[in-house]
């Protein structure tokens, strides 16, 4: 089965500070693994954010392959395009493993929103971070050979972090493979390379750069 992750939330900071979810009238809901949590096609009328847990985002062909559009987990919110676009949802969102979220209503979302600036300032920012990685890796799987693909991810990676000196990958070779559309022997092939030709080093079968 093919699968491509477009996005994978690598920001620690929650979007939206559990304590606002709260007071804006937030319920906590339990899913199942493998529970569906909204269907491509249906309208968005609620704000998911996780507590804990992990959430897939995910379109199926005609053929039955898996396209995943992103994958989410503790603090991250998902599927809040539509609640602004006023379109539905482009792709279905389920459980990963037993997940605990907190869902508020779209009106009250945009209640919090206009009465915290600082907030929407901040969830505008994300938003717009996950516009430019969707774009930088529909870019590399398009066009680019998987040792570059890699690379591009990695130094994205390490770009965001503000500490200098080496940075430690913290990405699974499965988790590389997903947001590259590569086959997990391709990436371990690619990452091998790559540290022959010295762009990156592997440690205890970690990946530093």
């Amino acid at each position: 089965m093919l699968r491509i992750a477009l996005f994978y939330d690598f920001n620690h900071k929650p979007m939206i500070s559990s304590k606002s979810l709260y007071s804006a009238g937030a319920l906590e809901v339990d899913y199942s693994k493998d529970e569906l949590i909204f269907s491509e096609g249906k309208n968005a009328n609620f704000y998911f954010q996780i507590l804990e847990g992990s959430v897939k985002m995910f379109n199926l062909t005609e053929e039955g392959k898996e396209f995943v559009q992103g994958i989410f987990e503790n603090g991250k919110s998902f599927g809040e395009p539509p609640l602004f676009g006023e379109f539905s949802y482009p792709a279905s969102a389920i459980a990963l493993t037993p997940t605990k979220v907190l869902k508020l209503p779209k009106v009250k979302l945009m209640k919090l929103l206009e009465q915290e600036p600082k907030t929407h300032l901040e969830f505008t920012r994300a938003l717009s971070n996950r516009l430019n990685y969707k774009a930088l890796i529909m870019k590399e799987v398009s066009v680019y050979p998987p040792e570059h693909r890699i690379f591009a991810l990695l130094s994205y990676l390490k770009g965001r972090d503000s500490n200098s000196g080496e940075y430690a990958i913290e990405l699974t070779r499965q988790q590389i493979s997903e947001l590259t559309g590569l086959r997990v022997e391709t990436v371990i092939r690619a990452i091998k390379k790559l540290a022959r030709d010295k762009k990156l080093s592997i440690r205890d079968r970690k990946i530093f750069m």
